[in-house]
């Protein structure tokens, strides 16, 4: 590695010169990652169903799809859980079935 290119990767913020921003959501907390397993309001939340106009029962949604068979729920103990790869796929196969 040649000396200017070491100098300029010495030079990057966080190496005891300044420290780097950290993302914080609106009370000021750092964000956490999505989980893996996802109750069922964090799964419409996930899918954004609370954000479109004209849905009264986001809930009555998520039921509908499991039973239709578009969205594979886990049951653990008496909830439902979703797990964040299952959304993704139903998220694909929903974007490749109807394109816009």
């Amino acid at each position: 590695m040649n000396a200017e290119r070491l100098q300029v990767l010495q030079d990057v913020p966080g190496d005891g010169e300044q420290p780097l921003p950290t993302a914080t959501g609106p009370n000021g907390v750092p964000p956490t990652p999505c989980p893996d397993l996802l109750t069922e309001a964090e799964a419409i939340r996930y899918l954004r169903l609370d954000t479109i106009a004209g849905l009264k029962n986001p809930h009555q949604t998520l039921t509908r799809y499991r039973a239709a068979g578009l969205l594979r729920g886990t049951q653990v103990s008496k909830s439902v859980f979703y797990r964040r790869v299952e959304l993704d796929r139903f998220l694909d196969r929903v974007t490749n079935e109807n394109p816009r």
